[in-house]
């Protein structure tokens, strides 16, 4: 019995293992042990509850879909978790692995009852932890009006692009379940382009086109992740064509996502790419600073972790590409506490930090320094390079001199051309800030938090 149950879980790791980051499957499953299978119960052995909280949290959707495939439809799960010398058995959220669905929406012979319904939504995305800033800023207003009234405002469909992990799908996910939550009978589907093409081949090859069709025009919200996917694939694109006819007629929502803007989309047609079009194209960019410092933030508060300023400081200056990246490293840095009851500081950060990012010294140039150091002193920038002389003036020209000579490899010389100062004088004032900040704290935060809002 142990040997097939074995193979089983094998199984489901594998699943698990091609549907997931390495990074993610190494830390919460490779581990996981298969120890029981009796009437329906399946127990998973686990090292520590901390283990089975985030499972719980964070993946228990998809582990629930792969153990219904592998195991059967009436499956229930329970965690056996180690402790010293003995052991406890915990229950999983059972009722979410007896209601989950199939890992890919089936494609039925007709539109299915909203009963039957299951939108392949991520519960765990929504608007709320959505965190708002100046990348995202458009995407966000315009999700937020769509959720309100799907398919009946401007915006469709709505083309979200952005590189990878800026937050494109969790805004569509937002959608939807914001959508789901107001009108508990709308139906709302997401699925990925790459689902979509698989599924349309299926119903070519069992002479299902007309089921197909049928099924995603029921739709009212549709939701289609990577659309860039679709790319070469005509027969696909010809059937989304009339897919997006209909639903757009029938003033149904679509909400479409790519890692490039629809002139940017090779191997599209055209007809496809100029209804794209008809709707908002919105980018969200890369996380600037300040959106990384406060996903960071209400990461810590929300999932009670105890990270002082200086390290969330350290991970929003150096992780910059996306949000994944930044969401990795926190959890990477639970996890590693956990698993090893240490504490998480500072040369555990860089650690972490280091594996995922090169860590490379940053360059501005002067007009961000005089703009940021102004706006944080809150004085016209016009203050640094004219005559006054008043103590507020000459602190932020003396801050603004010592910040280019050290980000930036202007001169002396050239750093008095910027101030409307000449070299001698630079000299001097760099050396007399310089003595200043040996003592003088205030001084030394204000330089800190500047540096900050430059992205140091």
């Amino acid at each position: 019995m142990q040997d097939k149950l074995n193979i089983l879980w094998s199984e489901c790791q594998q699943i698990l293992r091609d549907n997931l980051s390495q990074s993610a499957y190494q830390t919460w499953f490779a581990s996981v042990d298969a120890i029981q299978w009796e009437n329906n119960l399946l127990v998973l052995q686990v090292r520590s509850q901390f283990i089975v909280d985030y499972i719980e949290d964070n993946y228990l959707d998809i582990l629930s879909r792969v153990l219904r495939k592998v195991f059967g439809p009436t499956v229930r799960l329970e965690y056996r978790v180690m402790m010293a010398g003995s052991s406890v058995d915990i229950p999983s959220d059972n009722l979410k692995l007896q209601t989950s669905s199939p890992v890919a929406p089936m494609v039925q012979g007709f539109a299915p009852i909203k009963s039957d319904w299951d939108s392949h939504l991520n519960t765990q995305y929504t608007f709320a932890n959505f965190v708002k800033g100046e990348p995202n800023k458009l995407a966000r207003a315009a999700a937020i009006e769509i959720a309100k009234n799907p398919g009946k405002t401007i915006f469709n469909p709505l083309f979200l692009f952005g590189g990878s992990g800026v937050g494109k799908t969790h805004l569509a996910y937002a959608i939807g379940n914001e959508v789901c939550r107001l009108n508990p009978e709308a139906r709302v589907l997401y699925v990925s382009a790459n689902t979509f093409k698989l599924q349309f081949q299926d119903a070519v090859n069992h002479n299902r086109v007309p089921d197909f069709l049928l099924f995603y025009q029921s739709v009212d919200v549709l939701i289609v992740d990577d659309i860039q996917y679709f790319a070469d694939l005509k027969g696909t694109q010809d059937t989304f064509f009339q897919i997006f006819n209909h639903l757009q007629q029938s003033h149904k929502q679509l909400i479409l996502t790519s890692d490039r803007s629809p002139m940017e989309l090779r191997g599209v047609q055209d007809r496809l790419l100029s209804r794209f079009k008809w709707g908002l194209s919105a980018e969200i960019t890369r996380p600037d600073y300040q959106l990384r410092h406060d996903i960071l933030l209400y990461r810590v508060r929300k999932d009670g972790i105890k990270l002082n300023d200086d390290i969330i400081t350290f991970v929003a200056n150096n992780v910059t590409e996306n949000i994944r990246d930044l969401e990795g490293v926190l959890v990477s840095l639970l996890a590693y506490s956990t698993l090893t009851d240490s504490p998480i500081d500072l040369p555990l950060a860089q650690v972490v930090v280091g594996r995922l990012v090169a860590l490379q010294p940053k360059t501005y140039n002067t007009n961000d320094i005089i703009r940021t150091t102004c706006q944080y002193l809150n004085i016209s920038d016009k203050v640094i390079a004219a005559k006054t002389r008043t103590r507020e003036a000459v602190r932020a020209r003396n801050i603004v001199m010592y910040l280019i000579k050290k980000y930036t490899d202007s001169s002396l010389a050239q750093i008095g051309a910027y101030v409307h100062r000449d070299h001698a004088t630079v000299a001097y004032s760099l050396s007399t800030l310089e003595g200043q900040l040996s003592y003088d704290a205030v001084l030394r935060q204000d330089i800190k938090s500047i540096e900050n809002a430059l992205g140091r």
